[in-house]
């Protein structure tokens, strides 16, 4: 497909110089004389690059177009022409989304490197977006629905990681959505017509689990009436999905090692060799570095295991995410009951979005099904949600009317965080692991979280009082 470019220039002489230099590179290009008209054009045609001089001589300059051009379409690529000493308000441009800048007089092979360099990166931007459309669309990722920085990067992972046969060590609290997650790596994959096989290694009694991972020989050990094939046997051509893998006894961690290393597995009670060609995702929501300097876990597995690591942030730490993910899980209850769909009263959803959700998106879901069928009227009130966790004595909610929402929000979860993880430090006499174990958090999280709200030690020494934060 052809690419759409929108030159915008105030000297003519200029202006027909670069529609003739792109046209030969075979680009669709159209001309603007002025920041005005450059922007009326944005607002009814669809570029795939703006190349704009940033001083247009009077009326709107070279950055307002640059801000039209993001706030019509964020995707549209912007390159800025700069006259002599004007760099530094170039760089200023490129902060505010520009892609790159060409200075006067520009050199044609430069100005077409530049071009090129552009709209490669506007492709592939454009094929990523694509791809985790049809990630959400296709294979539910309702789970991980998220506008914030930390979501937006492990969907980019994601992306980079579906085509290559990497190990992915997915860590997170209980019901932040794991096993999705590495369902909808192996769905995008070159492995996704072959199966997925995942196994709870929690779940598996301790001396069934090699039976289970590796398969057993009729007559390996009383109950073995058959031969049986086990789950990485299962999985061949495909992907396993090793759930809570730091339940993993030492010496399956050995044989699972060894099946990573050497592609081969023998079934217990078999001395033969099988070839397998699996990709290994695993999760966990324990500490392994811990672990493994605990001896409890296989280092040398550990690294096997984690060539990219993912750690999905709790519900909690993305508030900004509740609003929708409430209206998908009301949509879908309302589809899968045949009834018609509940709203949340702002009270309610309010309510959900200050809630501490130990048990994630998981929760969330469960208490919106609920509510979606107790609930009497068409309208779910705060007083028809059934929260397992109650809120923290003496959490300042209270904020002016007159804030913003957003502003509002903001200030209310943050005070939730700050009272909540003072609290919880100072019951474990501000030891970091314990805390972060008895609260359900990874401790890296717990750390990050501590630094983003300027938690001192003096705050949650037991001397002290507790701390109402962000609502003043």
């Amino acid at each position: 497909m052809t690419a759409r470019i929108l030159v915008v220039e105030d000297e003519n002489a200029i202006r027909l110089a670069l529609k003739g230099l792109l046209t030969r590179e075979g680009y669709e290009v159209v001309l603007a004389e002025d920041g005005e008209s450059a922007i009326e054009i944005q607002k009814r045609e669809v570029f795939d690059l703006v190349l704009t001089d940033l001083a247009l001589g009077r009326g709107a300059s070279g950055m307002d177009v640059l801000k039209a051009a993001k706030e019509l379409r964020p995707e549209t690529a912007v390159v800025m022409i700069t006259a002599h000493g004007s760099e530094k308000i170039a760089v200023e441009a490129m902060k505010a989304g520009a892609e790159d800048y060409v200075p006067k007089p520009f050199d044609n092979d430069e100005l077409r490197v530049v071009v090129r360099r552009a709209l490669d990166r506007h492709r592939l931007e454009r094929e990523n977006r694509l791809l985790l459309e049809q990630i959400q669309r296709e294979y539910g990722f309702e789970k991980l629905v998220g506008a914030g920085k930390a979501m937006q990067r492990i969907f980019s992972i994601m992306q980079k990681v579906a085509e290559t046969d990497l190990s992915v060590m997915i860590r997170g609290e209980s019901g932040t959505g794991k096993e999705l997650v590495a369902q909808a790596i192996h769905n995008t994959s070159t492995r996704k017509h072959k199966p997925f096989v995942a196994v709870n290694c929690a779940a598996i009694n301790r001396e069934l689990v090699e039976s289970e991972l590796f398969g057993h020989e009729k007559g390996a050990f009383t109950g073995a009436d058959s031969r049986r094939t086990g789950r990485f046997e299962a999985a061949d051509g495909g992907t396993i999905f090793l759930d809570e893998i730091g339940d993993m006894a030492p010496e399956t961690q050995a044989k699972v090692l060894r099946v990573l290393e050497e592609r081969k597995l023998e079934r217990v009670g078999s001395t033969r060799s099988i070839d397998v060609d699996v990709r290994v995702i695993s999760a966990t929501h324990r500490d392994l570095e811990e672990e493994v300097a605990k001896g409890n876990f296989r280092e040398d597995l550990y690294y096997r295991l984690k060539v990219v690591a993912l750690e999905l942030p709790p519900l909690r730490e993305r508030p900004e995410d509740t609003p929708a993910l409430a209206e998908r899980f009301l949509d879908q209850v309302a589809e899968r009951l045949g009834r018609e769909r509940k709203r949340l009263s702002a009270d309610a959803l309010a309510r959900l979005t200050t809630h501490a959700w130990p048990g994630n998106v998981r929760e969330l879901r469960n208490v919106l099904e609920q509510a979606a069928v107790l609930a009497p009227g068409d309208e779910i009130e705060e007083s028809d949600l059934q929260l397992g966790m109650a809120q923290p004595q003496g959490l300042a909610l209270e904020v002016s009317g007159d804030l913003p929402f957003g502003e509002a929000k903001r200030r209310t979860v943050e005070s939730f965080e700050r009272d909540y993880l003072l609290r919880a430090l100072r019951e474990h006499d501000g030891n970091v692991s314990r805390t972060a174990q008895a609260i359900g958090m990874v401790r890296q999280s717990l750390q990050q979280k501590i630094r983003e709200l300027d938690l001192r030690s003096e705050d949650w020494s037991r001397d002290s009082q507790p701390t109402r934060g962000g609502t003043q």
